[in-house]
Parts: C-alpha cells; sequence; structure tokens
C-alpha cells in the first residue's frame, strides 16, 4: 500500500481547504477511512470516519464544518473544511483500515500528515 496525500498549508479564518489521502496498490480494500489531528502540545484526536458503507461521524467541534467523504473506485478519502479556526490548526493525518484479500489479514495505514495553519 502507497500512500499518496494532498493539501494542507495556511488559510485564513473562516477559510476552506480540502485534504485527500489515496491508498494505492492492489490486492487489498479499505474499510474504514479517517482523519485525525494533532496541535502542538496536543494528543492525537479523531476528527472524522467513513466506514465502507459511508457511514460518517464527527468530532464535536467541526459537526457543521467538515465533511468527510470517499471515493471507493480510487481508494481516495477527503476532508472538506470549511468556516475555519485557529483552534482547528494541527497536523492532520489520514487513516484507513485494510484488509489484504489474498492474505486474509488487516493492518492500519497511517498518512505522514500534513500542517493546516489557520490564522487571521
Amino acid at each position: 500500500v502507497e500512500l499518496v496525500e494532498s493539501g494542507g498549508g495556511s488559510v485564513q479564518t473562516g477559510g476552506s481547504m480540502t485534504m485527500s489521502c489515496e491508498f494505492s496498490g492492489s490486492g487489498f480494500r479499505v474499510n474504514e477511512m479517517s482523519w485525525y489531528r494533532q496541535a502542538p502540545g496536543q494528543r492525537r484526536e479523531l476528527v472524522a470516519t467513513i466506514t465502507s458503507g459511508a457511514s460518517t461521524t464527527y468530532l464535536d467541534s467541526v459537526k457543521g464544518r467538515f465533511t468527510i467523504a470517499r471515493d471507493n473506485a480510487k481508494n481516495t478519502v477527503f476532508l472538506y473544511m470549511d468556516g475555519l479556526k485557529a483552534e482547528d490548526t494541527a497536523d492532520y493525518f489520514c487513516k484507513g483500515d485494510i484488509y489484504y484479500t489474498d492474505y486474509g489479514f488487516g493492518a492500519d495505514y497511517w498518512g505522514k500528515g500534513a500542517r493546516v495553519t489557520v490564522s487571521s
């Protein structure tokens, strides 16, 4: 599995940003996909999750502002972030629950993370 990530950078308060993470390769499927974030000096926290059936859950503080989506054909997960606030500043990580169909076992794969900085 190779992860191809995009997104991150600086944005003004109230602005928008899209992040994506593609799980590239063959011989596996991606079950649950998630986004986490870790602010400086803070613990990593779960931001949003989307199941293979497209059910979603969100951290309370991002509900109504962030949207998680997936493209199953491309094994890609997206995080659309609107109405960004200074407290959203963090390193954002994608995670995929990978199942190797040829071998019958699974593993979690993490992206390397990208910094999102929200400033006025």
